[in-house]
């Protein structure tokens, strides 16, 4: 039996970014990436996350504008794997005038009808309805508060939710 899918974005759930930028989070660290050409970005990760979402019996999948760059700056701190990721290509920040949000078409369609959850903190009910009117499997679009990252409460829903979308497989 296929697992469901954990669709992972970076900024927002692994990376609190929205938190009072003077104070780092307890448990997390930071690191300095240069994605671009300029100033390095600040971005802070709790490195027990990574055995937490592998412990939660999801395939997991990069779902986040780091792309790729998401196994070289991300993964070995939070002590992850490499791992697949959405290529959101031409598409990335494409603005849609029907409200749902640019990763949400590229998600479902790599999802091609395995169950899934998918991780953020930029979804809106907007793409619950384009999930369910668009992919034939289970999906659930788990928020995260940017200010405060992944939580004990995250994992717990994460984990619980993973028994909804095996059995309705």
């Amino acid at each position: 039996m296929t697992r469901p899918l954990l669709f992972l974005d970076v900024d927002g759930p692994l990376n609190p970014y929205a938190a009072k930028p003077e104070r780092r989070p307890a448990g997390y660290t930071t690191i300095r990436a240069s994605l671009r050409p300029g100033r390095p970005l600040r971005v802070w990760l709790n490195p027990s996350h990574g055995p937490a979402l592998l412990s939660l019996g999801y395939d997991l999948c990069w779902a986040t504008t780091w792309m790729a760059e998401a196994n070289h700056w991300i993964a070995p701190v939070v002590g992850l794997p490499e791992l697949p990721y959405v290529d959101f290509g031409a598409d990335l920040f494409a603005e849609r005038p029907d409200g749902v949000h640019w990763k949400t078409a590229a998600i479902v369609a790599y999802a091609a009808g395995r169950p899934f959850v998918w991780v953020d903190d930029e979804q809106s009910p907007a793409d619950t309805a384009y999930a369910a009117a668009h992919h034939p499997g289970p999906a659930l679009l788990h928020h995260v508060d940017p200010r405060l990252g992944l939580r004990e409460e995250d994992f717990t829903a994460l984990a619980n939710a993973l028994g909804g979308l095996v059995t309705r497989l």
